[in-house]
């Protein structure tokens, strides 16, 4: 346990299922303490907000908006190990995401679809997602979708990259959900980048440390 005001690791045990930090004296409830830890390692365990309100029974907003704030806290962690690394893009490739729900549907259109583009450097995948192609359809911009099909960038033998496994891994893992928004799908982008990258005890540790 860290204090989140002073980073202090000692506290003094209340009487009334509190902490107290010894230096800013800044008290913390052992009670939500340990809820927030649950909903920790439910989010390690890569189970919905919907899964995890009802196996602690709480409410499901409140999982939800912790979730929220967990991916956002991962989206900036990756960023900034992103930029410390040295690159060398040994792999790079665009993708286009289509839902569980648009393929059902058969819908192929890739203004329907999220754009990425993925690198692979330094043994990690790293992602940008690109534009909401939607705006481009109005335009009646006759042939732009066929040219980003025939123009989709990938590097030599990319059904061979650890890029290729990276996007199946993506849309086996979002298969959970009914549906992200594109407004969010940012952060369960990184959700996923994170998982892909990382081995599972160290993602709780780095879970843990953001």
């Amino acid at each position: 346990m860290i204090c989140k005001h002073c980073k202090n690791h000692t506290f003094y045990q209340l009487q009334n299922e509190y902490i107290k930090c010894k230096i800013c004296a800044k008290k913390y409830s052992l009670k939500k303490l340990k809820t927030d830890e649950n909903i920790l390692i439910g989010f390690w365990q890569n189970k919905t907000a919907l899964e995890l309100s009802k196996e602690l029974n709480l409410n499901y907003k409140t999982i939800k908006t912790r979730f929220d704030e967990i991916r956002y806290k991962l989206s900036k962690f990756l960023e900034e190990e992103y930029f410390k690394m040295p690159k060398d893009y040994s792999e790079y490739e665009e993708f286009y995401y289509f839902s569980k729900k648009q393929k059902l549907l058969n819908v192929k259109s890739l203004y329907e679809a999220v754009n990425i583009i993925g690198f692979y450097s330094n043994e990690k995948v790293y992602t940008l997602l690109m534009p909401n192609l939607k705006h481009r359809r109005e335009s009646k911009n006759e042939g732009f979708e066929e040219y980003l099909n025939w123009h989709k960038i990938y590097s030599k033998e990319s059904y061979k990259t650890k890029l290729y496994d990276f996007w199946r891994f993506l849309e086996e893992n979002l298969k959970k959900y009914k549906g992200v928004e594109y407004d969010t799908f940012f952060f369960y982008l990184k959700e996923c980048e994170f998982k892909f990258n990382y081995e599972k005890e160290e993602q709780l540790e780095i879970l843990k440390n953001l």
